[in-house]
């Protein structure tokens, strides 16, 4: 589902980076080794992730509500002997854009499925940490980009990001609302094999796609990537070549949707496989959480050498520096 600037107005309406890639599988009790796709189990071993470690505080940014959330998040943890994180627990919180529990904005169904995606993939990778789901009135850049202010008010350390548009003139007048000190922050890379917003603000850790073949990471060919058009080089790219302006891709993660993760979502009908980049925005995220140090992209930069590099270019590829190696580069 893509989205597009409206440059009269001169701002962008977002949509999810998720493709879904088989029908649902009904039943909610249906055995783990019945699920199809990547599993936790998978995503632990294949970017090597002390999964059970204590994590920090997560936020999720979606668009819409989701008012089976907190369900069907139990559903795909109990499947999985992932713990219970609940709200009766204080482990789960949703609000919404104002960052208040009640008056949710309507519910949408492919934002529903984005919403499952995010919280089982946090869910997968920092089983032990608190999640916050932010919901924002529309897919409109400014909601989405009020909601990433209350992500970051909230005292989460780490935000996700999982939506995209096309770059337009003017997107530099958004980048405040994803730059909060002290706060990380991600976004999915999109799914249209050309730079995105916010995945080109400067302020973000981008997140492009990889497939697997054999068990091995390849480039994933629709991942959003490039140099963007309007933003300028940050400083921790400095010295990199291939782009002259911002690169619109630091990391990576598994996104293909024919090697696709495992998710849950009773509002598509149960069990699906799901992947694009809004695939890897949470799992880094998630990392990042893991980690619980505060470090920023530049300290991902300057290690570098701990991701686990995938199609040997520096950046301003599908798949940037590479994907999770255990936690060093975070």
């Amino acid at each position: 589902m893509a989205c597009a600037p409206d440059i009269a107005a001169g701002t962008a309406s977002c949509g999810v980076a998720i493709n879904i890639n088989i029908a649902p599988i009904e039943s909610p009790n249906t055995p783990a080794s019945m699920i199809p796709g990547l599993h936790p189990s998978d995503l632990e071993s294949l970017y090597a992730l002390p999964v059970q470690a204590a994590g920090e505080r997560i936020a999720l940014v979606d668009a819409y509500d989701d008012p089976s959330a907190e369900a069907d998040m139990s559903v795909y943890r109990a499947a999985y002997g992932l713990p219970a994180c609940t709200s009766a627990s204080g482990c789960f919180t949703r609000v919404n854009q104002s960052g208040t529990q009640g008056a949710y904005p309507s519910a949408n169904s492919a934002w529903s499925e984005e919403i499952s995606l995010d919280l089982d993939m946090v869910s997968a990778i920092c089983p032990n940490c608190p999640i916050l789901l932010v919901e924002a009135n529309s897919p409109s850049i400014e909601d989405l980009g009020a909601a990433a202010d209350t992500a970051a008010a909230s005292g989460a350390r780490v935000v996700s990001n999982s939506y995209y548009s096309a770059e337009w003139n003017g997107e530099t007048s958004e980048d405040a609302h994803y730059d909060h000190a002290g706060v990380l922050m991600t976004a999915s890379s999109g799914d249209q094999n050309y730079p995105s917003y916010p995945a080109a603000s400067p302020d973000v850790i981008a997140v492009g796609g990889t497939s697997l073949q054999n068990g091995v990471e390849v480039p994933w060919t629709y991942s959003g990537h490039g140099c963007s058009a309007y933003e300028p080089r940050v400083r921790w790219q400095d010295g990199l070549t291939g782009c002259t302006t911002r690169s619109a891709v630091d990391v990576a993660a598994v996104a293909d949707p024919q090697t696709g993760v495992s998710i849950y979502d009773s509002l598509a009908g149960g069990w699906l496989v799901a992947g694009g980049t809004s695939v890897g925005a949470p799992i880094v995220a998630a990392a990042y959480a893991l980690a619980d140090n505060g470090k920023q992209a530049p300290y991902t930069y300057a290690h570098a050498a701990s991701l686990h590099r995938i199609d040997g270019a520096a950046y301003g590829t599908y798949t940037g520096l590479g994907s999770p190696d255990g936690l060093a580069a975070f």
